[in-house]
């Protein structure tokens, strides 16, 4: 089959782009694929630059000279204003194909932050989107995004995965939580304020002092700008218990994921399926993260961690202070969330539930 990818691809590596990669390798070994990678090197929205707006030409070229004799197109769609032009014209530059063309959604804020505000967009996605193969979603929060214009049939729940190197064994977990002194924190996640790093700092610093020499936070990932990673560190400059680790590799973040009790996401954005939600269930760590839609999907307060308010320094240190008085039942949480991700959310399944609706066998619609 000749097929169409049309995603963003690593580097850098985010969620999307990892998935996108994933589900890339996977085709081309039985299928003839063209690709055009869209992927962005900064967290910017939009067209911020010349050098960006001739990147976006260049790939709406790129699909009209790939699109010749494709049998299916493949595109993970934009979230951004900026994003969802782009995706208007690729839809219209693959017009006489739209009943061959599925489009992927991982995030969960299109609806209410892009077409509620932005009738006439929506109106225009609402005319291609009707004529496309198929519609592919993360979880069940995000079927009403599409619901109101395109055949349930045609929505497909397809939930992310967990990198196979992450996953630890029952007893690699019993023993990490055998000791919980000091209880390990870990944030692994792009450096952007609404994914609430900046929280987890200012509730660490809420902690009285006995409380403060009891947990150790470790930080990874990467800053868009060398200023707000300078303003980060001068934070935390002198904190014995508070460690930065930069951009890691796949060794570096299973090290860091093995060792943590607790991965702390408390994202304010309307997310889709975060992936290092998936990974820190992998790795048998308890999660303290929001009440997202996307995220709700795939966590329930009490059962795989603690659900924290969005944007509330006073809701992490109060849940730290809980978790330090209360750590019988971790052990327990971070056992369940392993065993959900074994049974649930493992790259092999990810892949072969894609690859059966991108061939065309249709099998995980919704009922």
């Amino acid at each position: 089959m000749n097929i169409l990818f049309i995603a963003p691809l690593p580097p850098p590596i985010g969620g999307h782009s990892l998935v996108s990669q994933a589900l890339l390798d996977e085709l081309v070994a039985n299928h003839n694929v063209e690709i055009v990678n869209f992927n962005k090197k900064n967290f910017q929205e939009g067209l911020d630059s010349f050098k960006r707006i001739f990147e976006v030409l260049q790939i709406l070229w790129d699909v009209f000279r790939k699109k010749m004799g494709s049998e299916t197109i493949y595109l993970t769609i934009s979230e951004s204003f900026a994003g969802n032009i782009k995706d208007l014209f690729i839809y219209l530059i693959c017009y006489r194909r739209l009943s061959k063309m599925y489009i992927h959604l991982h995030g969960g804020s299109i609806k209410k932050l892009l077409w509620d505000r932005y009738k006439f967009l929506f109106i225009i996605n609402k005319i291609f989107i009707r004529k496309l193969a198929g519609v592919i979603i993360s979880g069940r929060s995000h079927i009403e995004i599409f619901d109101s214009f395109i055949p349930r049939i045609k929505i497909h729940i397809v939930p992310n995965f967990a990198q196979e190197y992450l996953f630890l064994s029952e007893k690699e977990i019993l023993l990490k939580f055998s000791v919980l002194q000091p209880l390990r924190i870990l944030y692994i996640s792009n450096f952007i304020p609404k994914k609430g790093f900046n929280e987890i700092l200012s509730a660490y610093f809420a902690l009285n002092d006995t409380l403060k020499r009891k947990v150790r936070i470790e930080f990874a990932g990467r800053f868009d700008a060398d200023s707000q990673k300078m303003a980060f560190l001068e934070k935390i400059d002198g904190v014995e218990q508070i460690t930065y680790h930069g951009i890691v590799d796949d060794d570096q973040k299973k090290l860091l994921f093995s060792q943590a009790h607790i991965f702390c996401l408390p994202t304010s954005f309307l997310e889709g399926q975060p992936i290092s939600i998936l990974e820190a269930y992998a790795s048998g760590c308890v999660v303290m993260t929001t009440g997202q839609s996307g995220i709700r999907d795939i966590f329930t307060h009490g059962l795989n961690g603690f659900e924290v308010q969005e944007r509330s320094t006073i809701s992490i240190t109060l849940t730290i202070e809980h978790i330090l008085e209360n750590p019988e039942n971790l052990i327990k949480i971070a056992l369940t969330n392993r065993r959900l991700a074994g049974k649930k959310y493992r790259m092999k399944t990810y892949n072969s539930s894609l690859k059966n609706i991108i061939e065309g066998m249709n099998h995980y619609s919704i009922e």
